[in-house]
């Protein structure tokens, strides 16, 4: 009795054993496609492995799952009901690996949100630098502006400090926001006038808004002193459109420096009144401060060197 015993759990356990998982792999790429060539190329394997794979699966359960009729394979009854478990397992097994991978992937990813005009005007463009500088890190650039949180997936924001932020957000000063207006070059000498000193903007020059920063005009007045007489106006619905509007000659727009110093460069705008500082300024806002070596700190280094 005690000898039966062992025999059968022996016998038990041994019914339970799972097959190889190779061979899973290509018996189902056989069944689903009933063609062990076909089959092959889908696995880049050979149609021999193929056909040892599942030759070495029958042996195994001592099943056969085909039948091979005039060098064409059919699925047998046992075939089938096997086919259908090892289709369902296999894409289990897929969708726990991919939402690991996308899960380790998420853990190292670091999403940095930056205001629209800044982002497009400034920051993509000098972000060949820095990914050739920091391959290893791998952040990804949003187009956010104003109140965030960062229970929304948010792990760093660049933002102008012209809104309230939550006291506990830790905010690293990257520039001050230095404004100027600017027009196309052929056009400065009808609409501008006058030097860093002593600014002067002509009556009849179209003058152009923007939705975003209705008051970007009369901070810039403010901060030189010079008035702004009664002129054509065109409003925008981004900053973005308003500096392209310039590009394009439609009036003088209120330019950040930062957000049009590869115009200045390339010659597309000018700004012979210059730039002053508005009173505001961009940070780097985070949920805690950046710690030695990481990446929000080799991010910041960079931000502060390009700035």
């Amino acid at each position: 009795m005690f000898t039966d015993d062992i025999g059968d759990d022996y016998s038990h356990k041994a019914d339970r054993r799972l097959p190889s998982l190779q061979a899973l792999r290509c018996f189902e790429a056989a069944a689903r496609l009933e063609n062990f060539s076909q089959a092959a190329e889908a696995l880049h394997l050979t149609h021999g492995a193929i056909s040892r794979a599942v030759r070495l699966l029958e042996d195994d359960l001592g099943v056969a799952l085909f039948q091979r009729r005039n060098r064409r394979v059919f699925l047998t009854d046992a075939g089938r009901r096997l086919a259908g478990a090892a289709s369902e397992g296999l894409a289990v097994i897929r969708q726990a690996t991919a939402e690991l991978r996308a899960g380790a992937r998420r853990s190292t990813r670091r999403v940095l949100s930056c205001e629209p005009t800044l982002l497009m005007r400034w920051l993509i463009p000098r972000w060949p630098d820095f990914t050739a500088r920091h391959p290893q890190l791998d952040f990804h650039l949003v187009a956010g502006g104003g109140p965030f949180s960062f229970d929304d997936g948010v792990d760093l924001a660049i933002r102008r400090a012209d809104f309230p932020w939550p006291p506990h957000y830790h905010a690293e000063h990257l520039f001050e926001e230095r404004t100027g207006p600017v027009c196309r070059p052929d056009r400065a000498g009808d609409w501008l006038a006058g030097a860093h000193a002593s600014p002067a903007l002509q009556a009849h020059a179209p003058r152009l808004h923007t939705r975003t920063r209705p008051s970007a005009w009369d901070a810039w007045a403010a901060a030189t002193g010079c008035a702004l007489p009664p002129a054509p106006e065109q409003q925008f619905e981004h900053f973005y459109f308003s500096l392209q509007a310039a590009v394009a000659g439609l009036g003088v727009a209120i330019g950040p420096w930062h957000l049009v110093r590869d115009d200045l460069d390339s010659g597309l705008l000018t700004a012979p009144l210059g730039f002053v500082e508005d009173g505001t300024r961009y940070c780097l806002l985070s949920p805690a401060p950046p710690s030695d070596g990481s990446p929000e700190a080799k991010l910041l280094a960079w931000l502060r060197e390009i700035a």
